[in-house]
């Protein structure tokens, strides 16, 4: 690795604010960043001066079991590269599709109505070809990325070290999202913890690697609402779910819709805008089946998942974004793979 490509990589281990990183690597290159740092003319946590200490080997050795990618490679995500605010290392485990992305965020602290909405929107946007990029945080982020590995790809974008999947019951999770051909990507090197400060920064990178966002449910502060901000300053549509006005979880989505975001009337309504923006889904759906013909072969006893592709004489994956409409539509409900009437 030449003498540049370790000053960043030592830059990014250090694990500084983005803000921070930004501001030395935009007036000085980063040997003088290394060096002024060794020379104490930089503040630093202990954290962070542990790793002017580190041999080279150990830098290298500590990036061997993942993917480095530094903006100006090749295989840097082009979503990012026209980005001022686009990070210089990207650590990443499995793979980042090539393909347009779709963001889909929300609350931690979300309704069975924000669930049920994420999860259906979650399957459509995957099983149309669109990969889900999220943060794999509990409630709205979670449940769209769970919706999606069975049909397609997701991306979970961490405040922390990849190897410190948090929440830590998503591990299993995060395991399914790269085995079905996604990514987990962080800004910061294995072994940093989900400090509260590096949540903030990152839905940057949420925003960034999206075509479109795509907010189910959100009050007016919280993670959601920045990335929404940063949608609008990376020029990306923006979509949000309207709610009741009384609650508060819904009050974030319908302040962005005064405001001018995309209504989401229903899952439908949020393809077609998705195809409006971006083009036509990369996995074409050429169906007339209605949801009450789904309605009527999921049966009165509920069947499973499997069966309906045979009922209804359609692909797998035509079969899953119907399921997706319908139970976004409130007339069947899908519980560990199998599909009940409401």
């Amino acid at each position: 690795m030449d003498p540049t490509r370790l000053a960043r990589l030592r830059i990014a281990c250090m694990a500084l604010h983005p803000d921070r990183v930004r501001t030395l690597l935009t007036s000085h290159d980063p040997g003088t960043v290394v060096d002024d740092a060794r020379q104490g003319k930089l503040r630093l946590s202990d954290q962070a001066r542990s790793v002017l200490a580190w041999s080279d080997d150990q830098l290298v050795a500590l990036a061997s079991g993942v993917d480095v990618l530094m903006a100006g490679d090749d295989g840097y995500p082009r979503s990012l590269v026209e980005l001022p605010d686009a990070p210089d290392v990207l650590f990443v485990r499995g793979t980042i599709p090539s393909s347009p992305m779709v963001a889909v965020v929300g609350t931690r602290r979300c309704t069975t109505y924000g669930t049920r909405v994420a999860t259906a929107a979650g399957r459509a946007i995957a099983a149309a070809g669109w990969p889900v990029v999220s943060g794999l945080a509990r409630g709205i982020d979670g449940a769209a990325q769970r919706a999606t590995v069975a049909v397609g790809q997701s991306v979970a974008v961490l405040g922390s070290g990849i190897d410190r999947i948090y929440p830590s019951e998503h591990d299993r999770l995060a395991d399914d999202i790269v085995e079905s051909g996604g990514a987990i990507v962080s800004e910061y090197p294995p072994g940093i913890r989900p400090d509260a400060w590096r949540f903030p920064p990152r839905n940057r990178i949420i925003s960034g690697l999206s075509e479109a966002v795509v907010v189910i449910e959100a009050p007016v502060k919280g993670g959601s609402l920045i990335t929404a901000a940063h949608a609008l300053e990376h020029g990306r549509p923006l979509f949000a779910v309207p709610g009741d006005i009384d609650r508060e979880t819904s009050r974030g989505c319908n302040l962005l819709i005064r405001d001018g975001a995309f209504p989401v009337l229903d899952i439908d309504d949020l393809m077609t805008g998705l195809s409006f923006c971006l083009g036509p889904p990369p996995r074409a759906q050429h169906t007339s089946v209605s949801t009450h013909v789904v309605y009527e072969a999921v049966g009165a006893t509920g069947c499973h998942l499997d069966e309906l592709p045979s009922r209804l004489a359609l692909p797998p994956s035509e079969v899953l974004v119907l399921i997706s409409h319908a139970e976004a539509g409130g007339h069947v409900t899908v519980e560990q793979g199998y599909v009940m009437r409401r």
